[in-house]
């Protein structure tokens, strides 16, 4: 992978604002991917409002508008962001956190499916194999899942999006014993474009990015949410209020070009 690659981000999040709303914004590159250019900002009918970045778990910078106004408000985000290092090794609070059942990864309701199909592997060839069966038996279908969904359902419905591909992954390794986690993220190359999830395992130690849905190359995915599942990185939160998401445009590019990707290989979120 060149190290000269450099991806350009940008979100726009439309929203009306019906009461007085608490928003919170997962939409900026994490804190250890540093940005050479960013600007993020948030108006109400044309007026900047102040916002709080409050650093969560996993790197993951998030934007908060304690009480948005009622109007139409735009959140306006813009990154470019060289290849960085990749993630810090597995600690051992991670091997616990991230080998639970979590609210959309439900290893525990999954595990016999997950012994019967994987138990026999291990390492890399487990994870592989596990990417495997998901992207030949799970149907990338936009619309067919609901915001409650977990990887379950999307096991016996056989069709899904990005977030449950994903969990699905996750919750057949965390079965296993294996550390994994969500990561959403910008990812050049994706068609059609929009906020993207992928899933990070822990192998031998260290964190690797694997993609159950093959639409982007991950050489040059660009982490913003790290967390359990799908509930930790959600691009926006409505903690009280109301607020209608109206439209959200992504864009994410890479230069000098999308770099090669076979899916096998071991690749880290740089």
């Amino acid at each position: 992978m060149s190290p000269d690659l450099v991806r350009t981000v940008s979100s726009t999040l439309r929203l009306q604002v019906t009461a007085p709303a608490d928003l919170v914004f997962s939409v900026a590159v994490a804190a250890d991917q540093p940005p050479t250019s960013e600007t993020l900002s948030i108006t109400v009918d044309g007026a900047l409002l102040d916002r709080t970045e409050i650093l969560a778990a996993g790197q993951t910078r998030l934007h908060r508008v304690a009480s948005a106004p009622v109007g139409s408000l735009v959140m306006q985000y813009d990154a470019v962001v060289p290849l960085g290092d990749g993630p810090a090794p597995l600690t051992e609070l991670e091997s616990i956190e991230f080998t639970r059942p979590s609210r959309y990864c439900d290893s525990d309701r999954l595990s016999p499916v997950a012994h019967s199909h994987f138990g026999h592997l291990e390492g890399a060839e487990l994870v592989q194999e596990a990417v495997s069966w998901v992207l030949t038996h799970i149907t990338y279908a936009p619309g067919s899942s609901g915001p409650v969904d977990g990887a379950l359902e999307t096991y016996l419905r056989r069709r899904g999006i990005c977030r449950d591909t994903s969990q699905l992954v996750i919750a057949f390794l965390r079965a296993l014993g294996v550390p994994a986690r969500l990561v959403s993220v910008y990812a050049p190359g994706l068609q059609p474009m929009d906020f993207h999830a992928v899933t990070e395992v822990a192998i031998d130690g260290q964190w690797y990015v694997v993609d159950a849905t093959g639409l982007a190359p991950r050489g040059s995915l660009l982490r913003i949410a790290t967390g359990r599942d799908a509930a930790d990185t959600a691009f926006l939160t409505v903690n009280g209020g109301f607020a209608d998401l109206v439209s959200m445009q992504v864009e994410a590019v890479v230069e000098p070009g999308l770099p090669a990707d076979d899916g096998l290989a071991l690749t880290q979120l740089r």
